[in-house]
């Protein structure tokens, strides 16, 4: 099962990219604003991750739907 956790992108320097499933900080998805990023990984927690809060994947799909990391459609 994948977990979820979200960054500030500041952190991301902190990221061992080898352990996540993303590839780089640049391919990493921002919110709206550009402050917020996250990672997913499977398996033992990464320890710059530990302490950190952990979403499943419903959980992230529910935040990921709000204002904050999708920007409205404009008709």
């Amino acid at each position: 099962m994948k977990i979820f956790v979200i960054l500030n992108t500041e952190e991301l320097n902190t990221v061992d990219f080898s352990q996540v499933a993303e590839i780089s900080a640049e391919t990493c998805r921002k919110s709206t604003d550009g402050t917020k990023t996250f990672v997913k990984f499977e398996g033992d927690t990464p320890s710059f991750l530990e302490g950190k809060t952990a979403n499943t994947h419903s959980e992230m799909l529910e935040i990921l739907a709000g204002e904050e990391w999708t920007a409205p459609i404009e008709h």
